[in-house]
C-alpha cells in the first residue's frame, strides 16, 4: 500500500463519503489510488473554487468533513475565498495539496509557492508530510482538527512521492469519532437569572440554535416579556418554515441593528460571537452594542439548541405554538419585483428542500416571507466572500441524495463560480438555480449611495451595471448542460418554479427585473 492509497481507505474508515477534487500532475498518485476504494467518491469541478465552496456546503447539512483535493499553491489559491466562507460558517472540511516531490521542490519550479503562508490564514491546522509512515498520522490529526463541535479547516500538503511511496509497515488503524456538544449549566443558569429579575434581553441565535429543537424552545422563551428573539445576519443553516417560530435576521445595515438592539438592556449571545458591523461607516460604532451589554448563554461550538432549551424550562416558559398563516401571494400577471419572487417562491418550495441564498436583490424579502413556508433549510454567505452560492447548494445536494436544493443567487454573484453548473449537470441533482437578473451589482449602487453619491457618473456606472453585454442566462445554461427558462411575469414563475421542482433535475430559471 502506498501513501495515497493509504490516506484514501483512512478517509473511508472515517467516515468520509465525498472528495472534491480539481487534480494536477502532483495529484496523480493520488487519483490513481482512487481506484482502490469502492467506498471512496471523487467529485470533478472544474474551478477550485467550487470545489471548496462544495465542502463547505456539503458539512453545513450533513455536519461531517469532506476533503478537496488541489493542486500546489495557485489551485489552492483559487479556492481561498470559499474557504473564508466556510471558516466563518465553522464548517469541517480537510484540504489536500498535493506538492512537488521533495527532492524537486529544492529547485524552485515554476509552479512552487509557499502553501503554508497561502493555508495558514483559513486553516486551523496545516502540516507538510514529510514521511510515508507518518502520512496516515497526519491524515489522521487533520481529521480530528476538522471535525469539532466547532468545526474548523485542516490543510494537510502531500508531497508527490510521498503519495507514490509505499509503506513500510502495516496501515495503523484511524478511529475518529464523531463530536459531541455540551453547554454551560451557569451560562443558563445566569441568563435565567436576568429574565426572572425583569431585564429586557434580546437574543441573537446562531449555530445549531437554528435547529429544530433550538428554535422551538426560542420560540418559548420569546413569549415572555420584554424578550426579543433574532437569528444572526448571516446564518450557517437556519430551519425555516412548517410552523416554527419566525427569527428573522438581525438587520445587516448597522444603524438598522443598533436600534434593534438598543431597545434592550442586554444583548444575549446564543452560538454567536460579538455582533460587530460587515463594514464601518463613519460616525457609526463597528460594535452593535457595548461590550458590557453583552451575555454569553452558549458559545460557538456549544449546544446551543440544548441551552435553549434548558433556558425554557427553568424560567417555566409556554409551550410552542405553530406559526400559522399564509403568504399574500402578488398579482398574477404584474412584472417581477423582488418581493414578489420572495413570496412566489416562498410558496412553492417543496417540502424539507434546502435554499442556499446568495445575493441581496431576493435574498432578504424570500427570507422573510419563508417563516410561513414548507419545512425547509437556508443556507446563507457567512463570510461574504462571493461565489458561494452555487457551490454551497451543489454540496448541499449530495449531502442527501435525492432532495431538492434551491439556490435563489443574484447574476453578477452567479459568474464567480458559474463553472458549478456543469458539475450539477454531471451529477444530475436536483438543483434548481433561481437566478435574479437585474444586470447590475446593485449592492455597489447602494453602498455609493450610502457613501454619499446622488448622482452616478459614467465611470461608476460602468463599474456597478452589466449590460454590455448582457449576459444570456439560456444560452449559458444550455452550454454547461442544464435546462433554462426566462420568466418576466409573477404567474411565469409560480409555473416554471413548480415544473423545475417537480423534475428533479437540473433546472435554471433566469427571473428578468
Amino acid at each position: 500500500m502506498n501513501g495515497a492509497e493509504a490516506i484514501i481507505k483512512a478517509a473511508v474508515d472515517s467516515g468520509v463519503e465525498y472528495c472534491f477534487a480539481n487534480p494536477g500532475t502532483t495529484e496523480m498518485p493520488f487519483v490513481a489510488a482512487m481506484d482502490s476504494e469502492p467506498g471512496f467518491r471523487p467529485v470533478l469541478s472544474m474551478f477550485e473554487g467550487v470545489c471548496t465552496g462544495a465542502a463547505d456546503g456539503y458539512g453545513r447539512v450533513s455536519g461531517r468533513p469532506a476533503l478537496t483535493l488541489t493542486h500546489l499553491g495557485p489551485g489552492f489559491a483559487n479556492g481561498i475565498a470559499n474557504l473564508h466562507n466556510a471558516r466563518r460558517a465553522n464548517s469541517p472540511i480537510v484540504n489536500l495539496v498535493g506538492d512537488h516531490a521533495s527532492w524537486h521542490v529544492n529547485y524552485d519550479p515554476p509552479l512552487a509557492s509557499d502553501i503554508e503562508s497561502l493555508a495558514r490564514p483559513v486553516s486551523t491546522f496545516f502540516r507538510t508530510s514529510k514521511s510515508v509512515d507518518r502520512i496516515v498520522e497526519d491524515f489522521a490529526a487533520a481529521m480530528r482538527s476538522a471535525w469539532q463541535p466547532s468545526g474548523s479547516i485542516s490543510t494537510l500538503v502531500l508531497p508527490m512521492d510521498l503519495q507514490a511511496k509505499e509503506l513500510s509497515d502495516r496501515m495503523p488503524n484511524v478511529s475518529i469519532l464523531p463530536p459531541k456538544r455540551h453547554f454551560k449549566t451557569d451560562y443558563v443558569e445566569a441568563v435565567a437569572e436576568r429574565i426572572k429579575a425583569g431585564k429586557r434581553l434580546v437574543f441573537i441565535v446562531g449555530d445549531n440554535g437554528l435547529d429544530e429543537k433550538g428554535l422551538k424552545a426560542a420560540g418559548r422563551v420569546g413569549q415572555l416579556p420584554g424578550i426579543k428573539m433574532f437569528a444572526e445576519t448571516f446564518p450557517r443553516i437556519s430551519h425555516r418554515g412548517g410552523g416554527l417560530p419566525d427569527l428573522d435576521r438581525l438587520p445587516y445595515f448597522p444603524e438598522k441593528a443598533i436600534a434593534e438592539l438598543e431597545k434592550f438592556d442586554e444583548v444575549v449571545c446564543a452560538g454567536v460571537v460579538e455582533p460587530i458591523s460587515y463594514f464601518g461607516y463613519e460616525g457609526l460604532p463597528s460594535r452593535l452594542a457595548e461590550v458590557d451589554r453583552l451575555v454569553t448563554l452558549a458559545e460557538v461550538g456549544e449546544d446551543v439548541s440544548g441551552a435553549m432549551e434548558a433556558l425554557a424550562e427553568l424560567l417555566n416558559a409556554p409551550a410552542h405554538k405553530d406559526l400559522t398563516g399564509t403568504i399574500p401571494l402578488p398579482s398574477a400577471n404584474e412584472a417581477l419585483t423582488p418581493d414578489s419572487i420572495g413570496k412566489v417562491v416562498a410558496t412553492g418550495l417543496p417540502d424539507d428542500c434546502i435554499v442556499s441564498i446568495e445575493g441581496g436583490t431576493c435574498g432578504y424579502p424570500f427570507f422573510t416571507e419563508s417563516a410561513l413556508s414548507a419545512r425547509h433549510r437556508v443556507i446563507t454567505n457567512t463570510g461574504g466572500a462571493i461565489g458561494q452560492g452555487l457551490p454551497a447548494g451543489f454540496g448541499a445536494a449530495l449531502a442527501e441524495p435525492g432532495n431538492t436544493v434551491v439556490c435563489l443567487q443574484s447574476d453578477g454573484s452567479a459568474q464567480y463560480t458559474i463553472q458549478t453548473l456543469w458539475s450539477i449537470a454531471r451529477e444530475n441533482l436536483p438543483v434548481v438555480i433561481l437566478i435574479a437578473a437585474n444586470h447590475k451589482y446593485n449592492i455597489l449602487q447602494n453602498e455609493l449611495r450610502r457613501y454619499g453619491v446622488k448622482e452616478f457618473g459614467s465611470n461608476s456606472i460602468a463599474l456597478t451595471v452589466l449590460d454590455k453585454p448582457r449576459v444570456d442566462w439560456l444560452s449559458l445554461a444550455k452550454g454547461y448542460g442544464v435546462e433554462a427558462v426566462r420568466v418576466e411575469t409573477n404567474a411565469e414563475l409560480a409555473h416554471a418554479f413548480k415544473a423545475a421542482c417537480d423534475s428533479k433535475a437540473p433546472r435554471l430559471i433566469e427571473m428578468s427585473l
